[in-house]
């Protein structure tokens, strides 16, 4: 083709000098009378293999992305790309319903990738590692979720044994609960789920500064993935004016939260510490379609701990046979209960003494127990020794929210604390009174049908 000044005058017109380039570039055609030239705008163009992993919650939970390299190509570890290839975004983080789209993540992905590619060319001797590390990608990729499968923590593969807890919510009790967790050493590995918008604050960044051993922090819901515990801390910050509207706003919440823990975590027992907790754990089962067994809440276990102790420690009591409990709703309208024979011993007069005796003794305990607040920590410890219990299949009572339609003529479908062995797969047993107690029977169905009635006006 012919040069023509006039035409890349054209071509020129915002260049600033566009009359010493036209002159430097007649001087390349003398030279090289063959040079073409031509308008284009600089930019590389790269074929990303990428997969988008729409989950069955979407749209309110975001895809899980991943790069799939092919064998001559290796991924780039950066700020938005781990050495397993899950992409990070802000797109993703933030990703909130109706606002968030795929093609609003996919031109963030271009304009990210831009910057700073994702994957780069191996040579051949690198090619049998990559092997492996397709292998691990592929195992995610198809949905590889089952707790006997192998999956890689910390650069180890660990096998169906290694114990993994995932806390959702970044708050001052989630991060109690992750501090409890590793204090206790009932874990393997403690992932805290931070949903929050923006940068990491206060107690999250403190976290991710001083690096507790086998405690990681991400935003990401694959991050959960294989978990033997997932704890629900998380709860709303909206505006609503009513109750109603409060427990609904946890509602909405949870319906991008529950059912994309429950893909990567099958197998996984659902603990329940949001409020209110025996609503949000009834919505928990209902969204995740987990069995009744593996979907429970933390009720009264904190309460009813204490409960004893200060029967034993305290009023210097002990019951012969079972345990005293706490059970029904949490907060105000909890009960006090009793199983076994109920005998209890004082140890200031050695004698047994009688229902009535027991009653003052319940009473004394409860105003005992009125005093004691619940402070993140307090709540974080129960929730451990709840897991610890789980983890290693101590087959420990607890007072916890469970499924209590059957128990105490209730016949709808409400959670309440009941005493529960608690074993690997959830509840693996309710322990009813033996004793019949009319007035306890009678409260706690007054709580269901409470319960009941809330729940009919939620919308799941």
């Amino acid at each position: 083709m012919e040069f023509s000044e006039e035409t890349l005058r054209t071509q020129l017109v915002k260049y600033k000098f566009r009359d010493l380039t036209i002159e430097e570039l007649k001087s390349v055609v003398k030279i090289y009378p063959n040079f073409r030239f031509s308008m284009d705008t600089y930019r590389n163009s790269y074929n990303l293999p990428i997969c988008l992993w729409i989950l069955d919650s979407h749209p309110f939970a975001p895809p899980i992305c991943l790069l799939k390299p092919t064998i001559n190509m290796k991924i780039s570890v950066g700020k938005h790309i781990d050495a397993h290839g899950r992409i990070y975004l802000p797109y993703l983080q933030n990703w909130s319903h109706p606002k968030s789209t795929i093609i609003g993540l996919i031109k963030e992905m271009i304009e990210k990738f831009e910057e700073e590619l994702p994957l780069y060319s191996v040579s051949s001797s690198d090619e049998a590692k990559q092997l492996e590390l397709l292998s691990y990608i592929a195992k995610i990729t198809t949905g590889e979720t089952d707790v006997n499968s192998k999956t890689m923590v910390g650069g180890q593969k660990k096998d169906g044994g290694f114990n993994k807890v995932t806390v959702i919510g970044a708050g001052d009790l989630g991060i109690a609960c992750v501090l409890a967790i590793a204090a206790k050493g009932a874990a393997d590995q403690v992932v805290l789920l931070d949903l929050s918008e923006g940068a990491a604050k206060g107690g999250t960044m403190d976290l991710d500064i001083f690096a507790l051993p086998n405690v990681e922090i991400s935003k990401d819901f694959s991050a959960s993935a294989d978990s033997k515990v997932v704890v629900l801390t998380i709860n709303s910050l909206g505006n609503a004016q009513s109750y109603l509207g409060v427990v609904q706003s946890n509602v909405d919440l949870f319906r991008g939260i529950v059912p994309a823990v429950a893909h990567y975590s099958q197998n996984s027992v659902l603990l329940v510490a949001s409020h209110p907790v025996e609503i949000m754990t009834y919505v928990s089962w209902k969204l995740s379609a987990f069995p009744k067994s593996r979907v429970i809440g933390i009720g009264c276990n904190l309460d009813t701990e204490r409960f004893q102790y200060i029967i034993t420690n305290l009023l210097k009591a002990q019951t012969i046979g079972k345990e005293a409990w706490i059970i029904g709703e949490r907060g105000e309208d909890k009960v006090p209960a009793w199983s076994g024979s109920n005998l209890v011993t004082c140890h200031q007069t050695e004698g047994v003494v009688n229902d009535n005796s027991q009653e003052q003794l319940a009473n004394r305990a409860i105003e005992v127990l009125k005093g004691k607040g619940q402070k993140s920590w307090s709540v974080g410890l129960s929730i451990a020794d709840l897991i610890e219990s789980i983890l290693k299949n101590k087959r420990k009572v607890h007072s916890i929210s469970t499924l209590a339609k059957g128990c105490c003529n209730i016949n709808s479908e409400v959670f309440l604390s009941m005493p529960c062995i608690l074993g690997t797969n959830g509840v693996t047993e309710i322990i009813k009174p033996l004793k019949e107690d009319k007035v306890v029977a009678k409260k706690l169905q007054s709580s269901a049908a409470s319960i009941h009635d809330l729940q009919q006006q939620l919308k799941l």
